[in-house]
């Protein structure tokens, strides 16, 4: 790490009101991303719309590009950031693929058991230290996606799985994000994300290409344009608060899934799942506080 890395690091300021709020804008627009992206999967091939997708991330990532200059190329892991592309682009197509057959709300809710992926990843990958508490939230959440999807009952369609699927990939994500955190930036690592995932998607583009018409074209760009601006939202919010702050605000995620889909799709999700979201989400802030606690204790201890 340079010297300017260094003093980077150390002179941020921590302004955990604004990074809230861009937080909660991020998800925000990542829901109506979501909502835009199950539209588009009656007439669009979900291959076509994750390109779409991509093209924000890649906006984006020209923002940051223009505002850091070349030196934003700069990595010390090659490797790991094409990886982290490629499982970004595993995780953003499972999941919109599983949009074709699964309601946005029961998608959002099946999605959070990620958080409790990335622990017991960082426990076997990182060898990261987890007490019994958190062994505990990782069991419930587990068993709380169980109830959300109900297998075998034929309640929630098996695409579900594809979810759960989306969900390993982004907890693989976010392993490589942590080891590779202390060396590169956080645009560095969108840069490269937003390049690998678009190139890698362009390649099977000819072959799934429909070219679309009217209202779809209009949703396609506004679909990018909050991509981008969503994303941006997240790293400004990252640079700007704590983590552990901020990261209780990815849980509205459900009241906005819910939401779109009682608008756009008239659906709704039952008593089993937001039985399960619930048991989620007080699992994972709990998770959260105790990480909370335990970081205090350390920086003070």
């Amino acid at each position: 790490m340079t010297m300017e890395d260094e003093t980077r690091k150390a002179t941020r300021r921590v302004e955990n009101g604004a990074g809230l709020l861009l937080m909660g804008l991020g998800m925000f627009l990542f829901s109506a991303v979501d909502a835009s992206a199950k539209f588009l999967t009656e007439t669009l091939h979900p291959l076509q719309i994750v390109w779409t997708r991509q093209l924000g991330l890649f906006g984006a990532g020209l923002v940051l590009l223009a505002i850091h200059g070349p030196k934003l190329f700069r990595t010390y892991h090659p490797k790991l950031q094409i990886f982290r592309g490629v499982i970004a682009v595993g995780s953003a197509t499972a999941f919109i693929f599983a949009l074709r057959h699964v309601a946005l709300a029961d998608a959002v809710a099946v999605s959070f058991v990620a958080p409790f992926m990335v622990t017991l990843m960082g426990a076997l990958v990182l060898r990261e230290p987890v007490g019994i508490r958190r062994w505990v939230a990782v069991v419930l959440g587990f068993l709380a996606t169980l109830i959300i999807i109900r297998p075998g009952m034929g309640v929630v369609h098996p695409a579900a799985l594809l979810v759960i699927l989306a969900a390993f990939f982004f907890a693989v994500r976010q392993i490589v994000s942590r080891a590779i955190a202390d060396t590169d930036r956080t645009g560095t690592t969108v840069l490269y994300t937003a390049i690998t995932g678009t190139a890698l998607l362009s390649i099977p583009l000819p072959w799934i290409w429909v070219t679309p018409h009217g209202n779809a074209i209009l949703i396609l760009i506004v679909l990018a344009v909050l991509a981008a601006v969503a994303e941006i939202c997240v790293i400004k919010a990252l640079e700007l608060a704590m983590a552990v702050v901020i990261a209780p605000i990815h849980y509205t995620l459900i009241l906005w899934g819910t939401f779109y889909g009682w608008l756009i799709f008239d659906q709704l999700p039952d008593g089993w799942t937001l039985m399960g979201a619930a048991i989620i989400v007080t699992t994972g802030l709990y998770t959260l506080r105790r990480e909370y606690i335990v970081g205090k204790r350390r920086a003070t201890g």
